[in-house]
């Protein structure tokens, strides 16, 4: 299921399952499996989000920049 998602299309469905989930109109075992997939896809753009920072950090090392955080 994650490998047809990148960080936009992720957070993309993430605002879908919100919506879903804060309207109320699903019932209980389709709130389950949205939620969990919300989890997953959470878990998939952190990580994104923080090989994408450690990227910037090695390249600004590498163009004699400091690490700033």
């Amino acid at each position: 299921m994650m490998n047809t998602y990148n960080f936009d299309t992720a957070l993309i469905r993430l605002k879908e399952i919100t919506e879903s989930l804060e309207s109320g109109e699903t019932d209980l075992e389709m709130s389950m499996k949205l939620y969990e997939e919300g989890v997953h896809l959470v878990a998939f753009c952190n990580k994104a989000l923080e090989n994408a920072k450690q990227r910037v950090v090695e390249l600004s090392q590498l163009a004699g920049g400091e690490e700033n955080e």
